[in-house]
């Protein structure tokens, strides 16, 4: 699994890298040769993305309002619906092909969710999955105070994954306020700064969660 760190990168930048690795890997799939792994972690400038499915209205402003504040809007071809990415935020795409790891995407998902509650757990903070909404969520048996800590929307195809989760660290969450994040309206969005109520080191993040992708995955990373 080859790792790399591309800092703070506008979100089309990245956007086109995925798709050039993405579409090696198929190439290379369809020459019989097993394709590479890879794993990149990053911090956006602010920006909303909307997956394939994404409803216009849980964007709650227009986007001349949103360029003025200084964020990027960006449909895209993932899975989910809107959410918001900025510094602070750790965001990982995975361009992995699931059949070097014989899973399926659910499983797939499943695992990049248990990595995220791993990592959570290393911080003393509970979080756990939600009935039929990807991603990584705390008080799941509050409805009152059900909120996401981690975003999760992928695109796959012949088994080979791009796009993957934002982990909301230091966030911002202020942002959040012009959509309704992945098309909820009853639920809120957190932090680990805000569970935790101090700054958390992102790099010591960052080599936690590279830990545990080689735990989850067993694949070594480089």
């Amino acid at each position: 699994m080859i790792y790399e760190d591309l800092k703070i990168i506008e979100y089309g930048l990245a956007w086109d890298y995925q798709e050039t690795l993405f579409a090696n890997s198929l190439n290379d799939k369809a020459k019989g040769i097993q394709p590479q792994s890879h794993l990149l972690f990053c911090e956006h400038p602010h920006v909303i993305t909307i997956g394939k499915h994404g409803k216009q209205e849980n964007l709650l402003f227009q986007e001349t309002f949103l360029k003025e504040k200084g964020i990027s809007l960006f449909q895209i071809d993932r899975g989910g619906d809107i959410t918001y990415h900025g510094l602070g935020q750790l965001v990982g795409y995975p361009i992995f092909n699931l059949e070097t790891y014989n899973i399926g995407l659910r499983q797939y998902i499943n695992n990049i969710e248990e990595i995220i509650i791993r990592l959570l757990s290393l911080y003393n903070i509970q979080a756990e999955r939600l009935d039929g909404a990807a991603g990584v969520w705390i008080d799941t048996a509050i409805p009152s105070k059900t909120r996401k800590i981690a975003a999760i929307g992928v695109r796959s195809s012949r088994f080979v994954t791009m796009h993957g989760f934002a982990l909301n660290i230091n966030t911002d969450l202020s942002f959040f306020s012009f959509i309704n994040p992945c098309g909820f309206i009853d639920k809120g969005v957190t932090s680990m700064q805000k569970e935790l109520g101090h700054e958390v080191d992102m790099e010591e993040v960052k080599e936690k969660v590279k830990h545990l992708f080689e735990e989850i995955f067993n694949d070594k990373i480089i």
